[in-house]
């Protein structure tokens, strides 16, 4: 049997497991930063859209500043400015800060 064919195979199974662990721990990594994070500040906008209050000062994502005045399952009436006429129903979805009432 000839040596050099011996480390040679040896060689080429040690390449394959050295780049499966390199692949893994790349996996790792990403998981770590880019997809933990982004589940816990999900998890933490939707504690804060869950918690949501009559009375509440709230941000749309479209940058508008409102008055909460009516709670839904999944929706909530939204007071706009100073005109009471302004009353519009939007998702719960579309609220990404929140300013409790009780707050000073």
């Amino acid at each position: 049997m000839n040596t050099s064919s011996v480390f040679a195979s040896q060689g080429g199974t040690m390449g394959l497991i050295v780049t499966v662990v390199y692949i893994a721990i790349f996996a790792v990594g990403i998981y770590f930063l880019m997809i933990r994070p982004q589940k816990k500040q999900q998890q933490k906008l939707q504690a804060m859209q869950s918690a949501i209050e009559i009375g509440d000062s709230i941000l749309t994502t479209s940058g508008f500043y409102g008055v909460v005045i009516g709670v839904e399952d999944d929706t909530v009436v939204v007071e706009f400015g100073n005109n009471k006429n302004c009353r519009i129903p939007m998702q719960k979805a579309a609220i990404v800060e929140v300013e409790k009432a009780n707050q000073e």
